[in-house]
């Protein structure tokens, strides 16, 4: 299995179409949309801008919005930001998600067409890599979104280190990769306690490493892009 990573910020380093692609967002949209999955939520429609997802959730019954902006600050008009503490409480049993993020959404759009596409955090990491080798994958394109020009997005190689290890039938060590999470630029910031909309509790549960069991499959429902 031939493994590749881009970063999604560097856009001379974008090819067009993999195999399979792994969008990776540990902090946070895909700890987030772990954690809604893990609270019941039908399904997950990622969708890019605010405006766009705000007409999606209001077409769709009992819908919820949940989502940021470029350094996390709440999406305005939604019903949560992109926090999987402020879900763990949130009545999403049944109830169709709309979210919109600044990174991890933004690589789910742009590798649309992969044949096989999954977001990934740390949080379902191994259940990731087993539905990758289950599937038979043959070329594997790990995107890095947490990447900016005032972060290292270490958090997210982290992420991509973890399921390459596991996928070469390695048995690395969770914790490793969770205090690189911590270590990251924009872990720190969740550390640091003075940003208000980066919680404590989001880096906490970022960091707990296979608490989940099932990999998050994007596929496609005409024009909409959908996780389960």
């Amino acid at each position: 299995m031939k493994c590749t990573r881009v970063f999604l910020n560097r856009l001379q380093n974008e090819p067009e179409a993999h195999d399979t692609v792994v969008v990776i967002d540990v902090l946070r949209s895909f700890t987030t949309a772990a954690v809604a999955l893990s609270r019941g939520a039908a399904a997950i429609y990622p969708v890019e801008g605010v405006a766009a997802a705000i007409v999606l959730a209001e077409g769709l019954e009992g819908a919820v919005s949940v989502g940021a902006i470029a350094g996390g600050d709440p999406a305005p008009g939604f019903a949560y930001g992109n926090s999987p503490a402020a879900l763990l409480t949130a009545d999403l049993a049944g109830r169709p998600v709309v979210m919109s993020t600044a990174a991890g959404v933004r690589g789910l759009q742009r590798y649309r067409q992969a044949r096989r596409l999954y977001a990934a955090s740390l949080v379902c990491a191994r259940a990731t890599a087993a539905a990758i080798r289950a599937a038979g994958a043959e070329e594997v394109c790990f995107v890095i979104t947490g990447e900016w020009v005032d972060r290292d997005g270490d958090e997210d190689v982290a992420c991509a280190d973890y399921i390459e290890a596991l996928l070469r039938g390695d048995t690395p060590a969770p914790s490793g990769f969770a205090h690189r999470v911590r270590a990251s630029d924009f872990g720190r910031r969740f550390m640091a306690g003075t940003w208000p909309n980066l919680p404590m509790a989001d880096l906490e549960l970022a960091t707990r490493v296979d608490c989940f069991d099932f990999p998050m499959l994007v596929v496609r429902d005409g024009e909409r892009m959908v996780i389960r």
